[in-house]
């Protein structure tokens, strides 16, 4: 069971920043808000580690609006020599 987001001093956090750390790391914790003077300053987080492969991450991002096997209408410079 996780358990809720903890806000910390700074102060205490140093005192305390292994063990919190392995908390996080072992997603015992999700988040911890460290504070100076009751303001938050950082936020500690757990590094997602998950690879995503790139192979299919823009499939549907752009559209094709031509045939694009046909030639084009336009003559290029080497067309013109």
């Amino acid at each position: 069971m996780k358990k809720a987001a903890l806000e910390i001093g700074a102060t205490e956090f140093k005192a305390r920043c292994l063990q919190l750390l392995k908390e996080v790391h072992d997603r015992k914790r999700e988040v911890v808000i460290i504070t100076k003077r009751g303001k938050p300053v950082a936020k500690l987080t757990a590094v997602d580690n998950t690879k995503t492969s790139f192979i299919g991450c823009l499939a549907g991002k752009a559209t094709i609006l031509c045939d694009l096997t046909e030639p084009l209408d336009v003559e290029g410079e080497a067309m013109k020599s």
